[in-house]
């Protein structure tokens, strides 16, 4: 399976969809783990208390070089004391303002790489290419060409999968398989049920109203029934990285 081209979102029955006439069929959808996070148990120590785990490495990353590459920014040096710090990004948007919590602490290596890429303009300028509006429900973006199989000329790990879900206001990675990550992420507007295999490292706290007019306005249905290029352009003029 090429991973530049092929990621596919499963069909509701788990068929692939067709590839599009005239968008590559963009890498698959994103999920986020919104699921409650329980009250902080006590810092109490016990006998068998076991040690925190290390902290994601350039290694464990798997940030390395890959096609396609388009509009190349480098390649992310993991920098753990960096990854460790919480954030925010603003999309500023044609369609309206979309800001997320980054999940830096669940999806360390995913967010260094997408604030990586956002300090150095490479979401800028760039375009949502592809909506869907039946059986799943999200708007893929970070594509420069605007086409579904572009990417940033590297590729890393998957993370932050264990009992994935995706419910509205997920911000998640799309792929083409396992540990193929670039810079395509997508947003889930309502609901949505999609198998553990999409990085969640966001969640939606402003702006899931402009998600929600983006899937009101409908698509073109160029990728088969309910999954197109948008009716309403999301132009995506600038991304924030603020704190948190």
């Amino acid at each position: 399976m090429s991973r530049t081209v092929s990621s596919r979102f499963p069909r509701p029955g788990g068929h692939p969809v067709p590839r599009r006439r005239r968008l590559a069929t963009a890498a698959a959808a994103a999920t986020l783990v919104l699921a409650a996070t329980s009250a902080a148990s006590a810092a109490t120590v016990t006998p068998n208390a076991q040690p925190a785990p290390a902290p994601p490495t350039t290694t464990t990353c798997g940030y390395k070089a890959a096609v396609p590459v388009d509009d190349f920014k480098g390649i992310p040096v993991f920098d753990a004391r960096k990854a460790a710090r919480p954030y925010q990004a603003t999309l500023r948007t044609s369609q309206g303002a979309i800001t997320f919590q980054a999940l830096t602490a669940q999806a360390p290596c995913t967010t260094y790489s997408f604030r990586f890429l956002a300090e150095r303009g490479y979401f800028n300028g760039t375009h949502c290419h592809r909506l869907t509006t039946k059986g799943i429900y999200v708007l893929q973006c970070g594509d420069p060409t605007g086409t579904g199989s572009g990417g940033p000329g590297y590729s890393f790990n998957d993370e932050n999968l264990t009992g994935a879900t995706y419910p509205a206001g997920t911000v998640a990675m799309a792929n083409a398989g396992p540990n193929t990550n670039g810079s395509q992420f997508f947003f889930v507007w309502k609901d949505t049920q999609l198998p553990a295999a999409y990085t969640p490292f966001g969640r939606v706290t402003a702006g899931l109203g402009v998600l929600q007019k983006i899937a009101a306005g409908g698509e073109d249905d160029q990728n088969g029934p309910g999954d197109g290029y948008p009716t309403l352009p999301v132009n995506i003029n600038h991304v924030r990285i603020g704190g948190r």
